[in-house]
């Protein structure tokens, strides 16, 4: 799994690619909760990338999600795409966040 995250303002823009295990969620999880500590409120997910997403990796954008409304701002999802959009399907997480797909 590939992990880059800039801060902008109160915004923390994270791009996630590759594939996501339960190490790999612990070590995001940790870092977006320092970005909470600095202030960042709203967080922005590129998932273009992604190419699969476990159970742990599903739950760690819950918790976070769950922070962010906490802290008054918002996760937004930007272009889930193959298995890891039909998991958040599956599940039911494309009701609970804000998916966006560029056309």
């Amino acid at each position: 799994m590939k992990l880059d995250i800039d801060k902008i303002g109160n915004e923390g823009r994270v791009r996630i690619s590759g594939s996501m295990f339960v190490e790999d969620a612990t070590n995001v999880r940790e870092k977006l909760l320092a970005l909470f500590d600095e202030g960042v409120a709203n967080l922005t997910f590129d998932l273009s990338g992604l190419e699969y997403i476990d159970s742990s990796g599903l739950g760690m954008l819950i918790s976070i999600n769950k922070r962010c409304m906490q802290k008054g701002g918002k996760i937004r999802i930007m272009e889930l795409r193959g298995m890891a959009e039909e998991l958040f399907k599956l599940t039911r997480l494309d009701l609970v966040f804000d998916i966006v797909k560029n056309k």
